[in-house]
């Protein structure tokens, strides 16, 4: 089998090294004599920085073109950053006949029984989408409880914006200061200068 060994470090975790990992992985892949290793990915990266696992992104482009048969890491935190993530990228490997495999866990989707939990890991993806769903639901209550504001703030006052239209030509002309002018409309002088940058021209 046709293994690509993928490890991260944080960024946060200067004390760590991938070559730990790496040690670690090769020396569980020389325990089974019909395996061999193809690549070795590593990113130094925080698990949901996806930007920054540039590795990661090339390993996904060559499991689509099938280079290797298995990828294989240390634990599952090192590659992935939530259960659906895990599930969906592993349905996706699935789907071009490309396992997945961890050392540490012993998950092992080339087998019967990783299959098996791959559908399961279905379930608790969703069980994970909904629990984060009602944690945002409840912050939102709690914060109008507390009477925070809570979701987009209101845009400027319709009213507002049509009396500073109004008082714009005054203000071109010199016939007004900006201070009166912001008096007159009912605004912070600085919301005046804003609302009058932000304004069409037509």
């Amino acid at each position: 089998m046709r293994l690509a060994l993928y490890a991260r470090v944080s960024t946060r975790d200067k004390d760590q090294n991938p070559e730990t990992q790496l040690l670690r992985l090769r020396d569980f892949v020389a325990t089974h004599p019909d395996w061999h290793i193809t690549k070795e990915y590593v990113d130094t990266a925080s698990a949901n920085d996806m930007g920054h696992r540039m590795a990661w992104k090339v390993l996904n482009d060559d499991a689509l073109r099938h280079r290797f048969d298995a990828v294989l890491v240390f634990k599952l935190d090192r590659a992935f950053r939530s259960v659906k993530h895990l599930h969906d990228t592993l349905a996706v490997w699935d789907a071009v006949h490309v396992g997945f495999l961890s050392a540490q866990e012993g998950f092992d989707t080339t087998t019967a029984l990783g299959r098996l939990l791959l559908n399961l890991l279905a379930s608790l993806a969703e069980f994970e989408l909904e629990m984060i769903r009602e944690r945002v639901i409840a912050g939102m209550e709690w914060a109008r409880k507390e009477g925070k504001a809570v979701g987009r703030p209101p845009g400027p006052d319709p009213r507002k914006v049509a009396h500073v239209r109004r008082l714009l030509p005054l203000l071109q002309s010199g016939q007004l200061s900006w201070r009166q002018a912001a008096a007159q409309a009912g605004v912070a002088l600085s919301t005046l200068q804003r609302f009058v940058k932000t304004l069409p021209t037509d």
